[in-house]
């Protein structure tokens, strides 16, 4: 995908960098701490209202909380007034903590006992647990993070917490609470973003995110990150150009395929869908008893009346139709509003082993499927599959609530068994591709939950694969101008009450600004990431 995304790691390969940097490559664990300390102070700093606001660095017995002394040693030196508070015995401390606790007490930092104060202004910095932490949050630490959390919220606007690297309670790898986690207004991660830290509930507990680049390398022997987080430059990138001298034969050939008695929408919008994105063809395959209404509701497309069965949906007869129709297009999307007849299901099963095109499979499409992803591995051309949690659930065999305690695993897990790229639907969306790499989508929040935003997602993604765009590309990009074209809705008009044909009318103009220079930062209420591009 190019240069311009973040890398994403989990807490192993962090701590391999981190271990990489110092004993491979010399840099002292020591000066890395320091330079992480004063990452941190610069935003404890910015995140005051004035000189005389307090701090409290809350720390652990960690490196963590090695990062939280430094922190409060440096806001002492300048005049801030600092407190700290340690959730552990001095003697417990190892390593740079121990040497860094020793400056502490060199310096006069004030240091609180088991009944530390919290401020009702100011700004506590959460050096409790970092990355390491993989077992749930109990005792003193527990109860420590609760009583941030609720002082918190008992100061709205006059207490901010500053987490550093990641909020405390926070699987980093998965982004799940363990017990209870920090809420912080701003997350300061050290090195690389932490994958976590793009995940919910993760990502909301985690505020503005911050990357310190501190000096820890990025890449080491052995240590091959395959997450990722797109930017608006990354997004903008992929998008596929529009030369002067184009024409529409020059922009590809979408086939939509779908609907059913009742269902016309759905398809109508994944076609309008696939044209705003820039196909210049879009064709309808419908059952041939909805063609007169599609042929109203899309004047722009074209319909091809289709075999169907007595209760209008498409039957076993439009199997071959289906196949010539193909074949003269450049992509096909299959699946919005197609109904769960068992004649329709079983032309589903017999398409998608063989058509020889790029296909997305979305909604019935994926449900003909069963808890049969295999299916899928058997086809020769690309496949892109665009399940919201429910339908990836079946497909696995899992209930959805499991499958969403870690979503990179079962994105993963549903792309190996299909041999298709994965689009998991929901907040902080998944792609998964086969060959291991994982992207992380920051775009959209909750003005997207509203009934037909997913087929709108199955057109982007067709229209964008009938334009050339390889599978793992056309997903990232469908996903994150979805996201985009709904968070520039929100911003206007708040996050509810969107509907999917509004998102449709905003698709070119999201893309437009894509295309454009990006600011430093994508920022949005319903996006809790705040990385700065690379």
């Amino acid at each position: 995908m190019g240069p311009r995304v973040w890398t994403l790691v989990g807490a192993a390969e962090m701590r391999a960098l981190d271990r990489h940097t110092i004993e491979q490559l010399g840099v002292p664990g020591a000066l890395l701490m320091e330079v992480a300390g004063r990452a941190v102070s610069e935003v404890v700093l910015a995140r005051r209202d004035g000189p005389e606001d307090p701090v409290l660095v809350v720390c652990g017995a960690g490196n963590n909380g090695g990062d939280g002394l430094v922190v409060a040693r440096q806001l002492q030196l300048i005049g801030v007034p600092v407190r700290v508070a340690l959730l552990a015995p001095p003697r417990s401390l190892r390593g740079d903590a121990a040497d860094n606790w020793k400056r502490l007490e060199a310096v006069g930092v004030p240091v609180e006992g088991p009944r530390w104060r919290l401020p009702a202004k100011g700004v506590v910095v959460d050096a409790i647990f970092g990355t390491g932490l993989s077992r749930k949050v109990e005792g003193a630490a527990a109860a420590a993070i609760r009583r941030i959390n609720a002082s918190r919220r008992s100061h709205p606007g006059a207490l901010r917490v500053v987490s550093v690297d990641v909020p405390s309670g926070l699987c980093a790898d998965t982004g799940q609470v363990l017990g209870v986690a920090i809420e912080a207004d701003a997350t300061v991660t050290i090195g690389l973003p932490k994958l976590g830290l793009a995940l919910e509930p993760g990502r909301s507990h985690a505020g503005g995110i911050r990357v310190a680049r501190i000096g820890i390398a990025d890449e080491a022997p052995g240590v091959n990150p395959r997450a990722s987080l797109l930017t608006r430059a990354a997004a903008g990138a992929l998008l596929p150009p529009r030369p002067a001298d184009g024409h529409k034969g020059r922009f590809g050939h979408a086939l939509l395929v779908g609907a059913s008695e009742g269902k016309t929408g759905a398809i109508a919008l994944a076609a309008h869908a696939a044209g705003r994105i820039g196909a210049g063809l879009v064709t309808i395959g419908c059952p041939a008893g909805l063609n007169d209404i599609l042929e109203i509701k899309c004047t722009e497309a074209m319909t091809a009346p289709l075999p169907d069965t007595t209760e209008r949906a498409l039957g076993s007869r439009a199997e071959a139709p289906l196949r010539r129709l193909a074949s003269e297009r450049d992509a096909v999307g299959l699946g919005p509003g197609l109904g769960q007849a068992a004649e329709t299901a079983k032309l589903v099963r017999a398409l998608v082993v063989d058509l020889d095109r790029p296909l997305a499979l979305d909604a019935d499409g994926l449900n003909a499927l069963g808890e049969e992803p295999g299916l899928l591995a058997r086809r020769s051309a690309p496949t892109v599959l665009t399940p919201h949690p429910g339908e990836a659930g079946r497909l696995l065999g899992a209930r959805a609530g499991a499958l969403n305690r870690d979503r990179v695993g079962a994105a993963r897990a549903l792309a190996e068994a299909s041999g298709a790229v994965v689009i998991l639907k929901g907040a902080a969306s998944v792609i998964a591709d086969p060959d291991g790499r994982i992207a992380i989508n920051p775009t959209g929040g909750p003005a997207l939950a509203s009934g037909g935003t997913g087929d709108v997602l199955l057109g982007l993604v067709t229209g964008l694969l009938a334009q050339g765009l390889a599978p793992f590309d056309a997903s990232v990009l469908a996903a994150f101008v979805h996201g985009w074209a709904a968070d520039r809705i929100a911003m206007r008009t708040g996050p509810s009450g969107l509907l999917a044909e509004d998102l449709v009318r905003e698709i070119p103009e999201a893309a437009d600004t894509l295309r454009q220079p990006p600011g430093l930062e994508l920022r949005h209420e319903c996006l809790a990431l705040d990385f700065p591009e690379p």
